[in-house]
């Protein structure tokens, strides 16, 4: 009896390894030739999404993870206002969602124990890269004065959300390492009430102290008791080369710039003028970057009760005098240039006008940043090559100076124009070197200074502490404090003015 089989016939692994190879040789071969055409293939729903996850993962590290479907969501950040645990936990959620272009750490704590938080945002968070400029924000000194405390947390939300496709952010971030407080003064926010728009309650520190009272001052001995946010932050400075800086404040619309004192002391209680820095231009021209970027600021209307202000710009004492102003001590203490900027006629508005504050004032929040980018730059080496640390410098004819980095790297914000650079230091000879600005970018300038015969000691021996350095929650060992001088001995006129009028 013959046996006839129903089975279908089996296919021959060695004939399913050759069909399986032809099938991607043919879908490698479509690719390719898409690719070569500049078509582009679908991608699945679950590939996208893997994507997706690795940009937040990998903190969009490059381009290849710019997204076509728009920014990716950072994490939640309404238009209401955070107390201090509201303010580390939406700082610690970005830095978890965004490690790879964020990094939190502490300068200190406050009085009561509050730390003093600081988000950098850059694609090289971390680690220094030479050449690239420090840049900060500061907020909420005055603890009643908020707005600028929310502002802080609004322009991190847009930083890293935009860095995947917004070009100018994302030049910022690969150019700029940038440094933002939301709150110098936590504990003054704690107790003051939503809705005030005038009074004093929280603008001074725990122990009753006005924190923009509190810094060292050129003109004139400061006797306030010194606070420690206030050592926090002058620690902060001795380690980082800042090279441009906001402070926000409320209670004003203006863009405030140095001096905030002048040298005719005597004659503050009589009348407020003009207290003019060697770099009056850059600084006007700075102030009038933030002015012109604001929706309103720039109109130069008054907050009621008060004077307007032309372009709404204006010189600190000319509006009023202070000792002890922040911005004073960073330009001539650390040669970084800092403008105060006042915000809102309300110190402490309701939380619904605050996305309106945003709309006015995000454009000018990064195009301020952008002026890191103006002026000169370079190195001072020696004849060997070595960075040469401490090196003071100044520009001829401007007579507040400011120093090289660990690495032997400057900066200084100029307007276009001729200029000349003078290099001085202990171990080598004196040195000038002329050079130009243009406009549209930033001047590289390297220096080379010889040795001078007199000089004891080997290179690496320095008076001044190491910079550049970001030590996370505690100074390290053995770290001298800040010098209690300004950064270079070229502002001499002023101490003796200061003799005579007190």
């Amino acid at each position: 009896m013959s046996h006839s089989s129903s089975a279908s016939p089996r296919m021959k692994p060695a004939t399913w390894y050759i069909s399986m190879l032809i099938v991607a040789f043919l879908y490698i071969y479509l690719t390719a030739i898409q690719y070569i055409r500049g078509e582009e293939l679908p991608v699945p729903q679950t590939v996208r999404q893997s994507l997706h996850a690795r940009a937040v993962r990998e903190g969009f590290g490059g381009s290849k993870f710019l997204s076509k479907q728009g920014p990716i969501n950072g994490p939640t950040l309404g238009f209401e206002y955070h107390n201090y645990d509201d303010l580390t936990s939406y700082l610690r959620n970005v830095n978890s969602m965004f490690p790879n272009i964020t990094a939190l750490y502490s300068i200190g704590k406050s009085s009561q124990g509050r730390e003093l938080w600081v988000l950098v945002v850059s694609t090289s968070p971390y680690k220094h890269v030479l050449g690239i400029p420090n840049v900060k924000y500061v907020a909420n000194m005055h603890g009643n004065e908020a707005v600028g405390r929310e502002m802080m947390l609004h322009l991190i939300q847009h930083l890293v959300t935009q860095y995947p496709r917004d070009e100018y952010v994302r030049w910022l971030l690969e150019n700029t390492r940038i440094h933002i407080m939301p709150s110098m003064n936590p504990d003054g926010y704690e107790v003051s009430k939503e809705g005030t728009c005038e009074g004093a309650q929280g603008r001074y520190n725990s122990r009753g102290y006005d924190l923009n009272r509190n810094f060292p001052d050129f003109f004139k001995t400061n006797n306030a008791r010194p606070q420690i946010e206030m050592e926090h932050v002058k620690e902060w400075l001795s380690k980082i080369q800042f090279v441009l800086s906001g402070n926000f404040h409320g209670g004003a619309l203006v863009a405030s710039y140095p001096f905030d004192n002048s040298a005719k002391s005597m004659f503050q209680s009589l009348s407020s003028s003009e207290s003019v820095t060697p770099d009056d231009d850059t600084f006007k021209h700075l102030a009038t970057v933030y002015s012109t970027n604001h929706k309103r600021m720039y109109q130069g209307r008054p907050c009621k009760g008060q004077s307007g202000f032309k372009n709404g710009i204006t010189n600190g004492a000319k509006w009023y005098p202070l000792i002890g102003g922040m911005q004073d001590f960073n330009y001539i203490w650390h040669g970084c240039m800092e403008i105060t900027l006042e915000i809102s006629c309300c110190k402490f508005p309701l939380a619904e006008d605050l996305e309106r504050y945003w709309r006015e004032n995000k454009e000018s929040l990064l195009r301020f940043l952008g002026e890191s980018h103006r002026g000169v730059r370079g190195f001072v080496h020696d004849e060997f090559g070595n960075p040469i640390e401490g090196v003071g410098l100044k520009i001829k004819d401007r007579d507040v100076g400011f120093k090289t980095t660990r690495h032997g790297e400057y900066w200084r914000i100029l307007l276009p124009g001729r200029y000349v650079l003078e290099a001085y230091h202990d171990n080598y000879e004196p040195k000038e070197a002329e050079f130009y600005v243009v406009d549209d970018r930033p001047t590289l300038l390297n220096v080379t200074l010889s040795r001078n015969s007199a000089s004891p000691g080997q290179y690496g021996q320095h008076s001044v502490p190491a910079r550049d350095v970001i030590y996370l929650n505690q100074p390290p060992k053995g770290h001298p404090p800040p010098p209690e001088a300004p950064a270079s001995g070229f502002f001499n006129f002023n101490r003796i003015m200061n003799t005579f009028f007190g």
